[in-house]
């Protein structure tokens, strides 16, 4: 227990720490946040104070005001962070990865499963739902990318759903920040063992082939090798 202890107060600076720093996004990204987020936490537990006054039920409501007005800006500046690191990340190479990574529940997700040399990625997340593609970039590239990644993950993902999603700003496509409420919202069809025999026939699959990294050699002869010594 002494044990325990120790390690719950070595912890407490780094949280209060990583707070001040999500905080100090917060406000970079919107400067009104933090005062509607204190803000509506007191008006909750003031309507509640002033409530419990005027009825006699003070002992009652004010402990209710204290615990609902902490909720509300809990809720509040949760969401304001979220929207912030979307703010952050958005237009940034594997912006939707790292959102796939953030989302809850038992998700495997394979960041960009197949590229080309334009930046154009397509990042896979297997769960419930099936199998989900995820495909940024330009949308007159992407979406061969993402047809030829159906295709291939259809071979061993029998009668298994495979949804693709192309985020940005373009027609047709999801923003950043909706990305994750839309394959939330996906039927949970697939059992847990399903999923992990789903997850095992995908590794079977051979890696896509990749354009490789840096600039396409211009000349078709391929440079000499050294002779050895």
């Amino acid at each position: 227990m002494a044990k325990q202890k120790n390690a719950d107060d070595e912890a407490t600076p780094g949280r209060i720490k990583q707070i001040r720093m999500v905080a100090g996004l917060v406000h970079k990204a919107n400067p009104r946040a933090l005062p509607i987020v204190i803000g509506s936490g007191l008006g909750v537990l003031v309507v509640l104070v002033v409530v419990g006054l005027l009825t006699g039920l003070g002992g009652f409501l004010i402990p209710l005001g204290v615990l609902l007005g902490i909720l509300v800006a809990v809720f509040l500046f949760g969401r304001f962070a979220q929207t912030a690191q979307y703010s952050a990340i958005e237009g940034q190479p594997g912006a939707a990865a790292a959102v796939l990574q953030s989302m809850r529940g038992n998700w495997t997700v394979t960041p960009a499963i197949a590229a080309n040399r334009n930046m154009d990625v397509v990042h896979r997340a297997v769960g419930r739902p099936g199998v989900v593609l995820v495909g940024e970039g330009s949308p007159n590239r992407v979406g061969g990318l993402l047809a030829a990644e159906k295709k291939r993950v259809a071979r061993v993902a029998f009668d298994v759903p495979i949804f693709d999603f192309q985020v940005g700003e373009g027609q047709g496509q999801i923003p950043l920040k909706q990305l994750q409420r839309k394959i939330m919202k996906l039927p949970r069809d697939l059992k847990g063992t399903q999923v992990a025999d789903l997850n095992f026939r995908l590794k079977a699959l051979p890696p896509s082939l990749q354009a490789p990294k840096g600039p396409m050699p211009t000349r078709g002869r391929q440079p000499k090798m050294p002779r050895p010594r």
